[in-house]
């Protein structure tokens, strides 16, 4: 399975139905995410530009980072923004024996709940918790056990590839704004070998999503 396509493909969507591509809604709103955070380089950053915005977004935070920089998280919270499970330390899924992986999982939980208790506005989950597998990869045992335990798993409609040190900015650019539509879920990374590309393709990619008329939402 290729999950690096810019757009994923249908056939995907539809053989992984039991996970989220997209958020069909009538709002014509786009989820913008950033994964792999929170870095004291970046995060900030990304806060200042999404506030200047009037945007919410979803951050999928790694455990280990948030113990670091709890007082990023704490800004992420009383900004609005949505806090996703990322694992302990980016366990990658197919590397990974399924009951050390649930557990990466729920390690990473434990330390967003006690971020979430620690804000003054504090109120519990009334929904599933929301997870990405990093790099996509999950396997369909992990999966299940995932689910079992109340996630949603998230992936994604459209991939920027800001990681990627081998495309330039205006091609992220094009990556992150050219398939777009209602209900895309759009991944960013808030890391440092990310931050070149997204330095230059979030602020104009901004602009041209509302050029087109999208709104901008949290998952739920």
């Amino acid at each position: 399975m290729n999950l690096y396509w810019i757009k994923t493909n249908w056939l995907i969507k539809k053989w992984f139905s039991e996970y989220f591509w997209d958020i069909p809604n009538t709002n014509n709103s786009v989820y913008l995410t950033f994964d792999d955070g929170p870095t004291p380089e970046i995060t900030p950053w990304v806060l200042e530009v999404l506030k200047q915005n009037d945007i919410k977004a979803t951050f999928f935070c790694i455990g280990n980072n948030i113990k670091k920089h709890p007082e990023i998280v704490q800004q992420i919270i009383s900004d609005g923004h949505r806090i996703g499970n990322h694992t302990l330390d980016h366990v990658k899924g197919w590397q990974t024996e399924t009951e050390k992986y649930i557990e990466n999982i729920t390690l990473c939980e434990t330390i967003i709940e006690q971020q979430l208790a620690n804000d003054t506005g504090f109120k519990p989950h009334t929904e599933s918790k929301i997870f990405r597998p990093p790099y996509g990869k999950i396997t369909a045992k992990q999966s299940e056990k995932v689910l079992g335990l109340g996630y949603k798993i998230i992936m994604w409609d459209v991939l920027t590839i800001d990681y990627d040190k081998n495309i330039t900015p205006s091609q992220c650019l094009k990556n992150a704004t050219q398939k777009v539509n209602s209900g895309s879920i759009i991944v960013f990374h808030d890391s440092i070998k990310a931050f070149e590309n997204l330095e230059y393709t979030l602020p104009k990619a901004i602009t041209i999503w509302k050029e087109k008329g999208f709104n901008f939402d949290v998952i739920d």
